[in-house]
Order: structure tokens, then sequence, then C-alpha cells
């Protein structure tokens, strides 16, 4: 009875398993001769629903099961099915100008079928098949790459599991009508591989030497000895490019130029393989090479390149890179670059980056960070040696050829001294900014030199603000702080600013005369203006200057070097081209709405004492100054006539003044008005080294003293005598 019980049990068994084999072979065949085209206009409908825009496999719809040779344990036993899908095409919404966004040859995918019982959807390659893509955004911002995909209400009971996306040619269209761009890009597959850190090693070879071609003879030695130094380069690795691409057309209206190779195969989840990138592109003038890896691109959080710029002004870079930088000269920096993706919040650090900027020289870190409520540049950048020269397109100051050469279109007026070039305050907004910089040596062509430069720059919401902004200059300190209010219409600016014990001997270090010389220069000055130039600016300022030198030397030719134009043709007016010592020179000037007038200005020198009374006109950069020399004793007779300076600054006018002779002594005359600026001045006096035998001491104290002493005196009519 047992033995009989267990026959009809195993009976029952066998039966089981063997309709349960049967169904699964039915099944099989079913799923192997099933035609699967009877399901595209399901497949098609429910993709244009989700995708809000037509979808369409136009060709044919296949399965095909093979095992997986790649695969372990029990799924390398089951079948897996590929999916094909010929001809797909994507439409475009509504307002786009193409009816396509997307055609593909074939889409080609597998399916691991084990994890389907966890409702997870596991494929490790999705291959496209000679994409054309076109892209397209309208002015009102609405681009074709934006899908706006229905929300069900509740989370989803499968998980798509995509591992990586393969491709072939290809070729993608850009019509941008925000940034103004026209674009065409050509994949190509290669016909030989190429191994990745072969093109490392070329690609850091041809962007070097273009940064040398780019910055002039005196740049090329330092940035190639620069760019050698470093012989690892970023992402390395044995990754093979598969594909060439290029692209032309038009960007922000420039003409791109571009080319460069890619892999085959973008890992979305495995870090350990990279897809290797290279790129060398031109925009204008404005070239860009790359190159490096981009791993684990599903979170786009490992963008590792050596990244290379050069052009003619470090401002064309900023519709390319959205980050606001001055007028320069031609440039080339070459750096690291890393890169945290995220929309709406990545994070980019320039590494150790090196360069040129005309004849200067550049290193530093720098991080771009695209949070918050505007991006932000940090950092810190130092220079080892900065030319004055190059400082002169921050203000506008360069010549009309070179500013045509960065592509500025504000020509300086040829009457005019005072730069023109409005200020970019329009980029100002676009980002912040928390930047030191720090230069070890300033060298003017006529040898100048200031050193230690230091600023910390720091822009925010428009207004941006240079505290400290301080110089080591000839052995002293000039200590100041500018404010620049871009958020404001017109521009407000504020300059607060300290001068303390600039030595004249090493101030002008190529005039003899000044060699043993121990006197120094200090001065303040404290400043309000607004415009949106260096022009403007100072055509409006209201304020106050003061200044005090002694124990100097001075001569025509000196300031000529020193490109003093005025004064030079007034000394030369006076002495000739002789060296004449100064004892002191003390200047005391009030500034109201650009017009700087004359409290006190005077020089104390052994042959005389010459005082300047008058004003400048910063806004007309118009002159109307009295020059009015007092000779000491009959030792140079030509000065008992007074100059006046009229004219501009570009083109001052000097002569004698028409008119009576100054009596001798007549220079001691209103002495009374010049009690207030002369107390004023003494203070810098004090903060001089030695102030107690400082020559402006007695200076100062005798004119105090003597407008203590007398009331304002009356001027005395003379018959007018010819000067000698």
């Amino acid at each position: 009875m047992r033995e009989r019980r267990m026959r009809r049990v195993w009976k029952i068994v066998s039966w089981t398993i063997g309709v349960c084999l049967a169904l699964i072979v039915v099944l099989l065949i079913v799923i192997a001769t099933f035609d699967w085209n009877r399901l595209k206009p399901t497949i098609n409908a429910r993709a244009s629903e989700t995708l809000g825009r037509p979808f369409a496999i136009n060709g044919d719809l296949s399965v095909h099961w093979q095992r997986e040779p790649r695969a372990s344990g029990m799924e390398s036993w089951v079948p897996w099915p590929e999916f094909v899908a010929q001809d797909i095409r994507i439409g475009n919404p509504d307002w786009a100008s193409q009816p396509l966004f997307a055609r593909l040859d074939a889409l080609h995918f597998r399916i691991s079928p084990l994890p389907l019982i966890a409702h997870r959807v596991e494929i490790p390659v999705l291959y496209l098949s000679q994409p054309t893509i076109d892209l397209e955004r309208n002015k009102q911002g609405q681009a074709n790459w934006d899908f706006t995909l229905p929300d069900s209400g509740s989370p989803s009971a499968w998980q798509l599991d995509l591992h990586a996306i393969g491709f072939d040619r290809g070729h993608v269209t850009l019509s941008d009508a925000v940034s103004k761009s026209e674009l065409q890009v050509t994949i190509e597959m290669l016909q030989h591989a190429i191994a990745y850190g072969d093109i490392v090693a070329q690609q850091s070879t041809d962007a070097r030497e273009q940064a040398r071609r780019t910055v002039g003879a005196a740049a090329k030695t330092e940035l190639a000895k620069d760019a050698d130094k470093d012989g690892n380069e970023p992402g390395h690795t044995n990754a093979t490019y598969q594909f060439v691409w290029q692209a032309v057309g038009k960007y922000q209206g420039a003409t791109v130029d571009g080319n460069g190779k890619t892999g085959g195969v973008l890992a979305l989840q495995q870090s350990d393989q990279p897809f290797p990138l290279q790129a060398d592109v031109h925009v204008g003038d404005t070239h860009i090479a790359m190159v490096g890896t981009l791993t684990d691109p599903l979170h786009l959080a490992a963008l590792d390149i050596r990244l290379w710029f050069s052009g003619t002004s470090m401002a064309k870079l900023y519709p390319l890179i959205g980050v606001t930088l001055p007028d320069t000269p031609p440039y080339a920096t070459e750096g690291h670059l890393k890169a945290n993706l995220k929309r709406g919040a990545s994070h980019f650090s320039y590494d150790h980056f090196r360069g040129r900027v005309g004849g200067s020289d550049l290193s530093g870190d720098l991080t771009f960070d695209t949070g918050g409520a505007r991006p932000k540049l940090s950092g810190s950048v130092t220079s080892q040696l900065l030319r004055f020269a190059d400082l002169a397109p921050l203000i506008g100051a360069d010549s009309n050829a070179q500013k045509q050469q960065r592509g500025d279109a504000t020509s300086q007026p040829a009457d005019k001294v005072l730069p023109v070039e409005p200020f970019r305050t329009d980029r100002w907004q676009a980002m912040d900014a928390d930047v030191t910089f720090r230069a070890g040596r300033i060298v003017r062509d006529a040898a100048l030199p200031i050193n230690a430069l230091s600023t910390h720059v720091i822009m925010e919401n428009g207004v941006l603000t240079l505290d400290p902004l301080d110089f080591d200059l000839a052995g002293g300190k000039v200590a100041s702080n500018l404010h620049l209010d871009g958020s404001a219409t017109p521009l407000k600016g504020t300059i607060r600013l300290k001068a303390r014990h600039l030595k004249l001997k090493e101030l002008f270090p190529t005039f003899e005369p000044m060699r043993t010389s121990f006197g120094e220069i200090n001065g303040d000055a404290a400043l309000d203006a607004r415009g949106n130039s260096v022009s403007e600016l100072m055509g409006t300022s209201t304020g106050e200057l003061k200044l005090l030198m002694n124990d100097g030397a001075i001569s025509k030719t000196l300031l000529e070097t020193a490109g003093l134009n005025v004064a030079n043709v007034v000394i030369a007016k006076l002495f000739g081209d002789k060296t004449v010592k100064i004892n002191c020179a003390a200047s005391d000037l009030a500034a109201t709405n650009g017009l700087y007038e004359t409290k006190l200005f005077v020089f104390d020198t052994e042959d005389a004492t010459i005082r300047v009374n008058g004003n400048v006109n910063f806004a007309t950069e118009k002159l109307d100054l009295d020059v009015r020399p007092e000779s000491k004793g009959l030792r140079i007779l030509s000065l008992r006539s007074p100059l006046y300076v009229k004219g501009t600054l570009k083109n001052p006018d000097v002569g004698v003044q028409p008119g009576p002779l100054i009596l001798r002594g007549g220079g001691a005359l209103a002495l009374g008005i010049f009690a207030a600026p002369v107390a004023a001045l003494l203070p810098l006096v004090a903060a001089s080294k030695g102030a107690p035998d400082n020559t402006c001491t007695t200076v100062l104290e005798q004119m105090r003293g003597s407008s203590k002493a007398r009331p304002a005196p009356v001027p005395v009519k003379t018959k007018a005598t010819p000067a000698h």
C-alpha cells in the first residue's frame, strides 16, 4: 500500500514537472516566434504619451535570444533577450521649427531576465545606431531637449538600471536663439583606434605651442618652462579613442571651428571605466583645448581634464564659460580642471594653473560654484613679475590698436587723457567673487618698480570692492581701498588712499641726483564719484587730495620719464632742463564734481618759492592755473614773471602771464589764506620718518607763522614790464 502511494505521488510530480516544462517550452517557442511588430502601435502610443511628443518605431521590431558570455552564476545559463528596433523617430514640440527631434537607424539593448523578478530592468548597454539629433531653443528659452514626463502620483514599482550607452557615427545640430548659436557636429568612427595616453602627450604639446604663439616672444619661453615641468596629465588611462568629431558654426556671433576625439562606450555607473575626451576648439580668436576623462556620468561627478585657454583678452571667455574676467592683453593659461556637475549646483576647480598675460606671469587655484543666488568665483592668484602695461586694459588705458586687438569698439578720443572705455557692469551682476591677488613685483617700462601689490577682490550683487588695495612702493606703503557699486546707475565709486614713506631715491632709481636723497613722499586722498568709466569717475569726483614731498630733485627729463605731461612743460619754462633741488613740495586740493581747486600748492626750491593757484577740471580735462615764482635773491631774474597754464591735460598751453611784474617778496602776498591748508598738511610731516629734521616742517611753519604775523595785504599795482 505504501509503495503504491509513493508511486502515485511520483507520477503526479512527474506530470506536474512535465507540464511546466512543456509550458515553458511552448512559451519560449511562442516568444521566439512571436511577431513583435504587433506591439509597435501600443509601444508608440505609450511612449508618445510619456514623452509628450510623437514617438514612432517605423522599422522592424525584433527580439533575439542568446546567452550572455560575460554573465556569471545562474544568469550565464539563462538566455537573454536582445531587442532591436529599426528606424526610430522622436518628434518635436509644436513650437519647434523642425518636425523631428531625433532619428535613429536602430536601437539595440539586452535585458537581464532574472532581475525582472525583483521588478528591476537591468540593461548592460543601450546602443544607438547612427543618431541624428536636432537641438533647438527659441528666444523665450523653450528648449526641445527638455522633456516633461507625467507624474503618476506614486513611485513606480519598476526600477531602470542602465549601465552604459554606446553609439556609432552620428550628426548633431544646434540652433539656439538665446546664445545666438548655430552649430553642426559630425561624429565618425576612427578606422584605427588611438590610445588615450598618446593623444594626451600630443594635445599637451599642441596646446603649449599655441600658447607660445599667443603671448609673444617674452612670454613664450616662460610658459614653455612652466608647462614642461608637469609630466603628470589628469585622467591618464589606457582607454582608447573610438570616434572623431568635428564642429563648425557660430557661437555668440563668433566663428566656431573645433575637433576632437571620444571613447566608444559611456559607462554610466562604473567609475573604473573612464570615458576619454579630447577637444581643440577655436571660438573667434579664443582657443580652448582639453584632454581628460569623464567617469560616473550618471551622477556627473567626475570630470577630470587638463585645460588650456589662450586668446586676445580674458574678457572674451565670459560668453563661453560664464565667468566674469577683466580685459587683458593676449594671454595663455593651462591647469587641471575638476568638476562635480549638478544642475544648478555644479562645482569646478581649476587647480595649479599657470599662464602668461602679456609679459606677466600668473598662477594659482580657482573654484567656481553655480549654487546659490549667483555663481561665485573664489580662490587666489599670484604673479612673480607683473608688467604695469598689462594692467592698462583693466581701466581702458591701453592704445586704440590694442583695444581693437582685444575686440573693444570704444576708441579713446585723440584729445582725451582719461580712459573713456566703459566698465562692463552688466557682467558684474552675473556672478560673485572672492579672490585674493598678490604680485611680487610690478615693473614700469620707465624703470619705476612697484613691489608687493596685494588686494582682496570681492564682488557681490554687482558691487565690486578692492579692500585692501595695497602696494609696497619705493620703500614705502600705499594703503587704499576701492568701492564701485555697479548695481547703481550711474556707477557709484569711492576711494580712500594713504601713501607713507615713499623714498625718492627708490622711486626714481635711475635719476642720479636723487641717489643720495633722504627725502620721501606722504599723501592722503578721499574721493567719491559716479560714472561708468575712469573719465566719468574723475569728472564727477568730490573730496580732497593732499601730498607732501621733502628733500628731492626735479628736472624736465625726470617728469617726462614719469609721464607727467603738464609738469614737465612748466618746469621746462621755469628752469629749462637743469636739475633743481626741492626743499619741500606741498599740495592741498579740494575737488567738487571733478573741479580740483588749489587750497595750497607750493614748491620751495634753492632758487625760488613757486606757488600754484587755480584749478584743473577733470570733467573737461581743462587747465586754468597761475604759477607764481618768488626768486630768492637775484639768482634767476627770469622767475620774477608768473606763468599761466591753460589748454588741456593732453595739450597744455604754458606761457608768461601778461600784466605787471610781481614785486620781489611779492610771493608772500595773501599768505593769510594759507593758514588752514598748512595746518592740514602738518600731520603728513609728522607721519614722516625723522619728522623734526624734515625740511617741510620749516617751510610750512614759516608759512603759518607769516600768515599769523601779518594780515592779508592789498596787492600793489605797478607798470607792466617785459619779462626777462
